[in-house]
Formats: C-alpha cells, sequence, structure tokens
C-alpha cells in the first residue's frame, strides 16, 4: 500500500466545511458568499493542510444540493428528481483548485438527502427509490468535479451509521454516483461505526472516513479488519466544541491510531465539518493538527 500522496505519509485533510466569513461590500452583492470561499481558502491553505477543500461556506450539506435538483422543493420531493440543469459545487472548487496543488470535491450522498426530506409525490413508494434517483443525479456532479480537476471526491453520509437505512441500496447508490469517475473515492460516515463497520468496509470506496476523536471506539473496531487496499480517514481533532485541542492530545491520538495502521494507511483530518465552530477556532485546530502531524513524521 502506498500513500494517496506519493512519497507523503499522513497527508492531512479536512472533511470539508468551514465557517463561512462574509464581507459587505458592492461585490458582496453578486456574490455574498465568494468572499467566503476565498477565506476558507485561504485558511486551510495557512494552516499548512495537504488536501483541502473549497469551505462548503454557501450553506449546510443537505440544502446545497437539494435547491438545485429538479424535482425538489424546500424539503419536500414533488416529483421525479434529476440532474441539476448546471453545476453545482463546481465554480468554488475550481477557485480551490487555482489555489492550491490538492483539492477534494464534496458531494452529500444520496442516503442522506433521501432522509432528509418529505416524499410528497406518489412518484417514489420509498426512500430507498428515491436515494437511486438522487445518485443518479449526483452522479453528474461526480463527472463535473473530476473534470475541474479535483484530487479525490468525498461522498458524506452520516445516516449510514444510524441503522435507518438500508445499506444495501447505499451502496448501490453510492456505486452509482461514483462509478463514472476515475479520482479516488473517500466516503465519510460520522458517529459509531459498530454496526456497520464490514458493510462500510465493502463498499466500492478507496478510503473510509471517521471520527476518532469524539469516538474513540471507533480504532478499536479496526484492530482485527483487515482493510485491503483501502486508506482510513482518521479524524483526531472534535469538530463538534471550539475548544481546541493541545498539539499533544492530537499528536497522541494520532500515535495510537499507528498501532493500528501503518503510516502510509491513514489520512489525518478532524472529526467532521469545521462550519459551526468561530474561525479563529476552525483555524487553530487545523493548524495544530498540522503541527502535530509534522512532529509524527520526524518521529518516524
Amino acid at each position: 500500500m502506498s500513500s494517496i500522496v506519493p512519497g507523503m505519509d499522513l497527508p492531512t485533510t479536512v472533511v470539508g466545511s468551514y465557517p463561512a466569513e462574509k464581507r459587505k461590500g458592492i461585490s458582496s452583492l453578486l456574490d455574498p458568499f465568494r468572499e467566503a470561499v476565498k477565506i476558507a481558502v485561504s485558511d486551510q491553505v495557512a494552516a499548512g493542510i495537504d488536501i483541502i477543500s473549497d469551505g462548503q461556506v454557501r450553506g449546510d450539506m443537505v440544502g446545497m444540493f437539494t435547491g438545485l435538483i429538479p424535482g425538489i422543493r424546500g424539503n419536500e420531493v414533488i416529483g421525479p428528481v434529476s440532474p441539476a440543469p448546471g453545476p453545482i459545487t463546481v465554480s468554488d472548487t475550481r477557485y480551490a483548485v487555482s489555489r492550491a496543488p490538492r483539492v477534494k470535491g464534496i458531494i452529500t450522498g444520496p442516503s442522506t438527502l433521501s432522509f432528509a426530506l418529505h416524499i410528497a409525490t406518489p412518484s417514489y413508494r420509498s426512500r430507498e427509490d428515491l436515494a437511486i434517483d438522487l445518485a443518479r443525479a449526483l452522479s453528474r456532479e461526480a463527472r463535473l468535479l473530476e473534470e475541474a480537476g479535483v484530487f479525490l471526491i468525498q461522498v458524506d453520509e452520516p445516516i449510514l451509521s444510524t441503522g435507518a437505512t438500508d445499506l444495501a441500496t447505499a451502496t448501490e447508490a453510492l456505486r452509482l454516483v461514483t462509478g463514472n469517475i476515475s479520482v479516488p473515492v473517500c466516503l465519510h460516515v460520522c458517529g459509531t461505526l459498530s454496526g456497520v463497520i464490514d458493510d462500510l468496509l465493502a463498499m466500492p470506496i478507496d478510503i473510509l472516513d471517521g471520527e476518532f476523536a469524539k469516538s474513540p471506539e471507533n480504532l478499536a473496531l479496526f484492530r482485527d479488519r483487515d482493510t485491503g487496499t483501502k486508506m482510513v480517514g482518521f479524524g483526531c481533532i472534535d469538530s463538534s466544541r471550539p475548544e481546541v485541542e493541545e498539539v499533544s492530545a492530537i499528536r497522541a491520538r494520532i500515535e495510537e491510531a499507528l498501532t493500528v495502521f501503518a503510516p502510509d494507511q491513514l489520512l489525518i483530518d478532524p472529526d467532521c465539518g469545521l462550519r459551526m465552530l468561530p474561525r479563529p477556532s476552525a483555524f487553530s485546530k487545523l493548524s495544530r493538527m498540522v503541527e502535530a502531524v509534522r512532529q509524527v513524521r520526524q518521529a518516524l
């Protein structure tokens, strides 16, 4: 196995979102979030992150996508779902690509979207049927992100750890989203993975990303499991609270992960997105995570 970044052990990344710091001015009248995208990208680069995102500053992970997909109005599915008439996240991602050598494109997964919506049409008998059509719609966005030059694509499926969704359908939906792209695919799942770990490892992905700071019990799940050629995204900072962990605490978590995984198996990141935190806290968390990784690399 070799690291996703050749010649680099323990590459750092973000799960995706960053605090949206909008600025006022004439330019904001045309696009109130454009400056927030620039700030998010700039902060990630300044913190030393190896694989950045566009910051996902334009809204929550559901509304960013459902607001542009035909067949959905507000939080209701009102008719057959079809691909958005144009790109959804590509413009902001393309800006990030222009500022950093490695950028991840991010798509909220079809299973998670299906559970966030109210079905108000006879077009769908179940959320599973809806998830499949959402997956077909999102596959276009995945192709456009690859064409924009992303380094990898992450699909966010926090719902998968809850037991609420059918994992066979979730697997097929994921395959539909990513089946026509050639860049690596990362699946991000929040929470405790104990009930779904084997199903997740069997999914058509290159990286399984999870929470290990807030849910340290997840690490034990991997001790007796063969991940094959898959990498693991190791969430090592708690993204649910603004308090910033000491570098020593973050380093200790990474060192514990290295008792289970080889250095080239791990991608280091926060537990989840940082959008709900104050910007100084988010930046400090990323900076300290990068410093902890630097110290671990040096020790290796």
